[in-house]
């Protein structure tokens, strides 16, 4: 028979598994490890090393996000965000940031497995978004490490390829651009608290009103690259994609009084409208 305590100690483990599973931010740890994952496969890599890389990417995301609620513990617990795992009491700072360099060093060995350059280019991703954690999302540059982050991604498929072959100059514009969107949709529900708690970065500085006049703007250049760079000119279904950006970002800036997290949403959904258009046109990431 199980005992109370027993009981109890199970109870708080599963309590801390969930916090720290949230911790992680999984909406976009998931969302970017998915969409990489598609372009990895689609890239012609085999099996093994398609496990491999999406490992790799999926590491580094956790090793991110955990870092991220780990340095903002202690801001979030005086704000009251009950929303955060930590300020909540389900899981330690301790504990999150333990996870965080775990991750981090599991996503070392597997990016170099992709080669000494795809490693090195990714762990450089990874390390711009570590700096935004750590420095650079209360500053006037905290767009700087999303466009990294991003932008590195393309660079991390190509050169794991044989020969090791550069990503085309689209292809990583258009993951860059689609950083500079994410930030800018990922800030705009935690807005008025950031506000509050003293950061003041790239999009906290625009405000609210300038956050969505912007960002339709990367959202749309990003599926716009991706349409015509390959071949100069887009094709009627390249075409159909792009018009359907434009609507679903829309549909975001429409709904975000009503649901905070939509223009996030719809940043993920044209980033998979973007997957999709370079995997359905048959363009080859390299230059």
């Amino acid at each position: 028979m199980i005992s109370a305590k027993t009981s109890r100690t199970t109870m708080i483990s599963a309590a801390a598994l969930k916090g720290l599973l949230g911790s992680c931010h999984p909406g976009p740890t998931a969302a970017v490890t998915l969409l990489v994952a598609a372009v990895i496969v689609a890239s012609g890599r085999d099996a093994a090393g398609s496990v491999v890389a999406t490992a790799a990417v999926l590491a580094g995301q956790l090793s991110i996000g955990w870092c991220n609620d780990a340095v903002d513990a202690g801001r979030d617990a005086a704000a009251g965000r009950t929303d955060k795992p930590i300020a909540a009491g389900l899981v330690s700072a301790r504990a999150v940031r333990a996870a965080a360099f775990t991750a981090l060093a599991l996503c070392v060995p597997l990016s170099l497995a992709s080669g000494l350059q795809a490693g090195l280019i990714h762990l450089i991703g990874v390390g711009a978004a570590w700096a935004y954690d750590l420095k650079l999302k209360a500053t006037a540059l905290s767009w700087l490490p999303y466009a990294i982050g991003f932008g590195t991604l393309p660079a991390f498929v190509t050169l794991g390829l044989p020969g090791a072959p550069w990503p085309a100059w689209w292809a990583v514009s258009a993951a860059a651009l689609l950083g500079l969107g994410a930030h800018l949709a990922n800030v705009l529900p935690d807005l008025e608290a950031d506000l509050a708690a003293g950061i003041r970065g790239w999009p906290q500085r625009l405000g609210r009103t300038g956050i969505a006049i912007l960002l339709p703007l990367p959202l749309v250049a990003a599926t716009a690259l991706l349409a015509f760079g390959p071949y100069g000119k887009a094709s009627a279904w390249a075409w159909g994609a792009l018009v359907l950006a434009c609507c679903v970002t829309a549909a975001g800036l429409t709904m975000m009084r009503r649901a905070p997290r939509a223009l996030f949403a719809a940043a993920v959904a044209v980033a998979g409208i973007d997957v999709a258009l370079l995997i359905a046109n048959g363009a080859h990431l390299t230059g």
